[in-house]
């Protein structure tokens, strides 16, 4: 439930001018407007669950993408049964001037979506009261240019072959791939948003380094972990032991219960588990950098 200040559950990454979105709650289109970032550039949304809290901004947020003039297709990645509860949502938001397409997948098994050369989308399914995701957001990066392997190859083929990691050039009778210029693969970004979920075995190694672990906190207290429980969700201190299992630099806790106007008096319970656990809110940003 949305309190004054404080939206539903919502998460974007800017990549490069384009955006993917994480779920779309009530107030997620106003959060955009105050961050300033546009409407235009978001090409994916994926979705983790479909109820209400995380699905019931999309007709309204749909209806502004057309009134910006948007002809660009959209994709929507989610559990199976998501084109029916899209469409049911969207009797108010008919006849979209651009196209939708639906990227359903079974809740049972982990997926992977690549967007171009460089980022991977993965999901994984988690436990809560219905099928449901989890999601990660790698960002690959290509080795390192290295002139000296590159010396005895014409250099007007440089430029395609550092630029593409799997370049394959023939040119006078010769054959140049990307590997004869360029060195191993360097440590990329990973973002992870994990939502509406008991801690399952398999998500530390799904967050494993990653540069930030966004992850649910229903309740800040640990006396509340048996009804965080009966309702699939975490306390705080399980998603600290999470983060630290994964080895992940950054926590950040969100999706609290309305009952719990003021998390900062329960971050306590985290940061002695994980001391890089901070408090979620909205419209909190940041900017991940390659390390070199």
């Amino acid at each position: 439930m949305p309190l004054p200040n404080r939206f539903l559950s919502s998460m974007i990454c800017r990549i490069n001018g384009d955006m993917i979105l994480f779920d779309c709650g009530e107030g997620t289109q106003v959060s955009l407007r105050m961050l300033g970032w546009g409407f235009k550039q978001i090409d994916v949304i994926c979705f983790t669950h479909f109820h209400g809290d995380h699905i019931s901004g999309l007709p309204g947020l749909l209806l502004t993408m057309a009134n910006a003039d948007r002809t660009e297709p959209l994709t929507l990645i989610g559990p199976q049964g998501l084109a029916f509860v899209v469409n049911s949502l969207c009797v108010i938001a008919r006849d979209l001037p651009f196209p939708v397409e639906f990227l359903e997948r079974d809740a049972k098994t982990p997926h992977e979506f690549r967007r171009g050369e460089t980022v991977i989308l993965r999901s994984l399914p988690v436990q809560h009261r219905m099928p449901c995701f989890a999601y990660s957001v790698e960002l690959l990066r290509r080795g390192k240019f290295d002139a000296e392997r590159a010396r005895d190859i014409p250099l007007k083929l440089w430029s395609r072959l550092q630029n593409t990691s799997d370049a394959r050039i023939e040119h006078e009778g010769r054959v140049y791939t990307s590997d004869m210029v360029l060195g191993p693969p360097r440590k990329g970004l990973k973002l992870v948003f994990c939502t509406d979920t008991r801690p399952t075995a398999d998500l530390p190694d799904f967050a494993r380094d990653a540069d930030l672990f966004i992850c649910e906190g229903l309740y800040g207290d640990d006396d509340l972990r048996e009804k965080a429980a009966k309702r699939k969700h975490m306390v705080f201190s399980e998603a600290a032991e999470l983060a630290k299992k994964a080895d992940a630099k950054e926590l950040w806790l969100t999706h609290f219960s309305p009952s719990l106007p003021d998390p900062h008096n329960y971050l306590d319970r985290a940061t002695k588990i994980f001391p890089a656990a901070k408090i979620g809110k909205d419209r909190k940003c940041k900017t991940l950098k390659f390390e070199d």
